[in-house]
């Protein structure tokens, strides 16, 4: 018996031979100017959950105003969920806006939304349900209540979901350096910390403005937060992960220079103790530096503590996720470093050698030069980090490597004729799917600019592309990846959540062209549904030939209707699943309308194969 994998694949008729098998077409539109969400075609379902300044959320009373509902934020980033083990309902989304208002009801600043889901057991629909929360609430979206909670938040980009136990954390991304910055806020009053973290943290007074840029824990189930980890230091996060020990904590910054950090809990689950460490490359033994994370004062300068111990400074690190004992993060990249790193290192910081293969890969100069050489160049600002990379930390030995380099390279950019199918631009989104025993990574571009072949000549638009890369792949390149979604005009795609049951994954289409058609002028929550069939294990396929037959042919393909062939035949058709569907003797022709649109298989009674799409 042979087991083999189904994955999408974007050119209908490649052969079957590589390390994961490919059943159906995802010939995603790239057209650069999309006005809607593009995916690929059935079997895969497309839902739009969750529409910013449509929906209306159930909100607290705040700042005097009585309890009620408002229109949704927008700018809809990082997506969180949180499993129901209690009842048949799948359980609660928590996604991010990342903005900066002024509202009434819902609280200045940025915020989340959070409704609970289910599946439709017929017709696998993603459902919101209604609820009634404790505090009287009812409704089917919810504004988390910050406002009353730890303060207010701004720009909630990125985050955490618990693979541990579907625990929410949201990053509150906007730096501040002071009140003159936050003056969007109704209320710029000192701000005094109400917390159970260990430390001298609990009663302190500090200004407005150091109130931001915290790992914010919330509870999906209530719609409020919880606390601010002040013992995670103030930096402007991104992503996070935690590891499955429910003790470990990654952490990346988005900055130039940015920190990759670890926080230890003294007991699994419990956040609010633990020691704080930055990561250094050179340090002898472990490559951590330990940053004391019970004064308020140090966590309010987590950077400037982190670099005078010397820590390794990195570019932009956004969204981490964890896989297989191993961590990965997205360094976007920026075009112009400039002094950063310089001014990072007079403070104490430090590069690490990953930056070696970017640089010797674009610059044939630095081929032959020492590797110290080349990590000077990239300090003094040489190397402009076009497209940036997902980078690999293996706890087992110390070391950041790069896992996938984004590109490939453009001095100028090709005209759309001579494009690659397939390049990688500013990584910034990141998660792993899952289905059927495979681990798949989610990546999610958010353009940094348009030129050095980001997009192809003449196209404005920055247009942003949603790749999913097989983990089994050793050594992965650009070229492994497989485009699964495209946001409209002047969007960004992010989020990236798989359901724990692999079936959905959520995506946020965010701040997209006002000019695109409603309502892909609002940002917005979609899920594609059907990952099961579209990436799923296949058994008892030994009888089946894969080569697509020379001497055997079908038209039209695609085909709407009748499919016709240039010999009567016996055969038989089958889905991406391997499940027979129809047989049919002695016939020169077929009628296929009965089908759902998809990819399939026609094999004969002969043996010869071909794949069949139904449009």
């Amino acid at each position: 018996m042979r087991k083999t994998y189904s994955l999408l694949l974007c050119a209908l008729l490649m052969s079957l031979s590589s390390q994961a098998q490919y059943f159906f077409d995802v010939r995603v539109d790239t057209s650069w100017t999309p006005t809607k969400v593009v995916l690929p075609p059935s079997p895969l379902k497309f839902q739009i959950i969750f529409v910013g300044q449509d929906d209306k959320v159930q909100t607290t009373a705040t700042y005097g105003f009585e309890a009620g509902e408002a229109l949704a934020k927008q700018n809809h980033d990082f997506i969180g969920f949180t499993p129901d083990n209690d009842s048949d309902d799948l359980g609660w989304v928590t996604v991010n806006h990342e903005m900066v208002v002024a509202n009434d009801s819902i609280g200045d600043g940025g915020g989340m939304t959070v409704f609970k889901v289910r599946r439709d057991p017929i017709t696998d629909e993603i459902i919101v349900v209604d609820q009634t929360l404790s505090d009287g609430r009812t409704g089917k979206f919810f504004n988390i209540d910050f406002v009353n909670t730890v303060g207010e938040t701004g720009m909630n980009c990125g985050g955490i979901t618990s693979s541990a136990d579907g625990r929410i954390w949201t990053a509150e991304e906007w730096w501040r350096s002071s009140n003159s910055s936050i003056s969007s806020l109704r209320n710029l009053d000192p701000f005094t910390i109400m917390t159970d973290i260990v430390g001298d943290f609990n009663g302190k007074t500090i200004e407005k403005y150091q109130n931001f840029n915290y790992m914010v824990e919330v509870d999906p189930k209530e719609a409020v937060a919880i606390r601010k980890q002040y013992n995670w230091g103030r930096q402007p996060f991104e992503g996070g992960t935690i590891m499955p020990d429910n003790q470990t904590v990654y952490l990346g910054a988005d900055a130039t220079p940015g920190i990759f950090s670890k926080f230890v809990a003294k007991t699994p689950g419990d956040f609010t103790d633990g020691k704080l460490f930055a990561y250094k490359h050179d340090a002898e033994g472990e490559p951590w530096v330990e940053i004391y994370n019970t004064s308020l004062e140090d966590m309010l300068n987590f950077t400037q503590k982190a670099l005078a111990k010397g820590a390794t400074m990195f570019n932009r690190l956004e969204w981490v996720t964890n896989h297989n004992g191993k961590v990965y993060m997205t360094e976007t990249g920026r075009d112009g470093i400039g002094s950063r790193f310089e001014n990072g290192a007079k403070a104490g910081g430090v590069l690490d050698y990953h930056w070696l293969e970017p640089v010797r890969l674009r610059h044939p100069k630095m081929i032959d030069k020492p590797d110290d050489q080349v990590i000077d160049f990239v300090m003094r600002g040489g190397f402009n980090d076009y497209y940036g990379r997902v980078l690999e930390f293996d706890p087992a030995t110390g070391q950041v490597t790069t896992y996938l380099e984004g590109g490939p390279f453009f001095e100028a950019s090709p005209e759309f004729s001579a494009y690659p199918e397939k390049h990688l631009s500013n990584p910034d989104g990141l998660n792993i799917l899952n289905v059927d025993g495979r681990a798949f990574m989610l990546i999610c571009e958010d353009l940094n600019g348009t030129s050095k072949g980001r997009v192809p000549a003449g196209i404005t638009n920055r247009t942003c592309e949603l790749y999913l890369l097989d983990m089994t792949v050793e050594n992965p390149t650009v070229e492994d990846l497989t485009r699964i979604s495209v946001v409209p005009l002047g969007a960004e795609v992010t989020g990236a959540q798989a359901t724990p049951d692999g079936k959905t994954l959520f995506v946020n289409s965010q701040h997209p062209s006002s000019s695109n058609p409603y309502p892909y002028n609002n940002s917005l929550t979609y899920a594609i549904t059907g990952w099961d069939g579209a990436i799923s294990a296949i058994d008892d396929l030994d009888d089946l030939s894969f080569e697509p037959s020379k001497n055997f042919r079908i038209w039209p393909n695609p085909v709407a209707r009748e499919l016709k062939f240039n010999k009567v035949i016996d055969a038989a058709i089958y889905n991406a699943s391997g499940q027979r569907l129809k047989v049919f003797r002695n016939q020169q022709s077929i009628d296929v309308s009965d089908l759902t649109p998809g990819m399939y298989f026609l094999s004969t009674s002969e043996g010869e194969t071909q794949k069949l799409v139904v449009k």
